[in-house]
Order: C-alpha cells, then structure tokens, then sequence
C-alpha cells in the first residue's frame, strides 16, 4: 500500500526542524503538492484536544512523524522527565488521532537511543529488546521504542499502516549549533571553529574520546524515510543508518583538521561518555526497500561546517 506523493496530502509534524526541513525538500523534489508542517506554536502535539483539532481539521493522507524534544548527553541528563513525557504524549497522540481520522500511513522516526546499552555491534532490529538503553538518554530512548510497541498493536487490531524507522546519529546543514542542547559533530564544529579563529590553545571535549558512533546525514535520513512512505508497508522496525563506526577522538581529530585548529585537544574524563559503541546493521532497509547512504561521512562533514560558518549568527 505505498502512497502516491503527488496527489496525497502530507503531514510532517517536525517539519520545520532539522530532519523534518529535509524530509519536506525530499517529499517536494517526488512530486508532493500537499505538504502541513505546523509549528509547536500553531498546534502542540503534547496536547489530545489540540492534535485531535489538527487532524480532524486536515485529515491528511500520510503522516512523517518526526517532531520531538531531543538533545545531546548534557540535555537528557538535565531533562530526563520532559523528554520522556513530550515524546511519549507526542507520540500517544499522532498516532491515536491518524487511527481515528483513517490516515492512510504513517512513518514514525524512532532513535538509535532506543537500543540497549550493550547490544551486540552492529546493531541489529531484533536485539531491540535485549536489554536496557544507555542510561542517560533512556528516558527519551524509552519513550520512542514504546511508539514500536504501539504501532504494532494498532496495526494488529485496528490494521493501520503504521511503519517505523529508527534512524542512526544525524548530521547535516540546519542543525542545532547550541552547544547547551547539541549534538556531538555540531558541538565540536563549533567548538573548533571558534577556538580556531580565537587562537585558543586547547578544546576541551566530553569524556575520554572511546566511545564510537556512526551517523548519517540529514539529506540521506530524509531519502530513507520517503523512501519507506512510498515502498515499505511491513510491521518489522527498519534501521536507516550508513554502516560505519568512528571513535570520538578520530572525529575530533577529523573536524579539528577539517577547521584549520592546530591547538591541543583535551579529553574531559569527569564527564560522561555516554553508550560505548554505536553502529547499526542497515541490511534490512536495503533489502525492503533498496534504501543505502550516498553521502560520504567526509563530504558530509565539509558541508555541514561549510553551511555553519556561512551561518554562524542564526545557527
């Protein structure tokens, strides 16, 4: 039961945020005439009666559930409690209301958090289950592998179509840079740039520089999801990720070059290093349906630092 983009009206809920701004140009680029992305000021998705009045409004063909409340190991250990809440009810609530006004499909964004700790490299989609998440994102890990949970369960009694991803760590242009709620590739670009530029001798980082993670970026996330929208109707989790692992201090290592910063780089160890290893297992997108990265890590890089310094004022 794929959709046919060109005459179904989208919902992207995110659709102004990082992920969601690609996955619209991607959905635009395949002939989508009818895309909503509402703002969180125009309609709260942690409210029933607020995403109720939304659909019932709209009553939208296909739904890309993306929006969340999400940030690096610094914002899960400061706010565990919200995110867990605002993903959870976000969720709760899409998903009910798509059930109720007979949505066609809807893809809903997992995370990579949602994995257990020590789960076995490469992460592959039947070892979900096999233990409990890295503790200081698990509140938000938790809450997005519950709406696994729920999609099933709505599909096996209600027969919704609803599919879900679970995308590994992003990276691209239009990412957050604020290094209170950052991601790790954004906190160091511009960690490096402005120690580059203010001749800083040292850049001190998170933790003791170990910890792998793979990523992917934001334009091949966005192609991944779509992709699923038009060819993917099967109940099983899907990974989207581009099969590789790098160390923190090889990343450091590479951006810092990439900036022109020649100052020592300083390893935190007071600090948490968060899950040790991070990579997933993407065969199954691609025998399900045909998705692999194309962009490579350091082509992506270049971009994403290109579109900072360009940008550093409203980034």
């Amino acid at each position: 039961m794929g959709i046919e983009l060109k005459n179904s009206k989208v919902l992207v809920t995110g659709g102004s945020g990082f992920l969601g701004s690609h996955v619209c140009d991607e959905l635009e680029r395949r002939g989508a005439r009818q895309i909503l992305k509402p703002r969180a000021s125009q309609c709260d998705l942690t409210e029933a009666g607020a995403t109720r009045e939304l659909f019932e409004r709209e009553r939208p063909d296909l739904v890309v559930h993306l929006a969340a409340s999400v940030g690096g190991i610094g914002a899960n250990r400061l706010h565990p409690g919200k995110f867990f809440y605002d993903n959870m009810a976000m969720g709760l609530n899409v998903l009910e209301q798509a059930r109720r006004v007979d949505t066609r499909k809807v893809v809903i964004a997992g995370t990579v958090c949602a994995y257990p700790k020590f789960a076995p490299v490469p992460f592959r989609e039947d070892d979900l289950w096999s233990g409990y998440p890295e503790e200081t994102n698990a509140p938000y890990g938790i809450a997005k592998k519950a709406l696994l949970v729920m999609a099933q369960a709505y599909r096996q009694e209600y027969g919704s179509n609803f599919v879900m991803l679970f995308p590994v760590n992003l990276y691209g242009p239009r990412d957050n840079f604020d290094l209170e709620s950052s991601h790790v590739i954004p906190a160091m670009i511009r960690k490096f740039v402005t120690a580059a530029e203010n001749g800083d001798p040292t850049v001190i980082l998170w933790g003791d520089g170990s910890p792998t993670r793979e990523f992917l970026f934001a334009t091949d996330a966005a192609r991944g999801l779509v992709d699923a929208a038009e060819r993917y109707d099967d109940p099983d989790p899907v990974n989207l990720g581009a099969g590789f692992e790098i160390a923190m201090s090889e990343l450091a290592r590479k951006i810092a070059e990439k900036v022109g910063y020649r100052g020592q780089i300083v390893w935190d160890v007071t600090r948490p290093n968060g899950q040790p290893r991070r990579m997933l297992d993407v065969t199954r997108a691609h025998e399900r349906f045909g998705f692999s990265a194309k962009v490579a890590f350091d082509e992506g890089l270049a971009k994403t630092i290109a579109w900072y310094r360009d940008r550093r004022p409203n980034a």
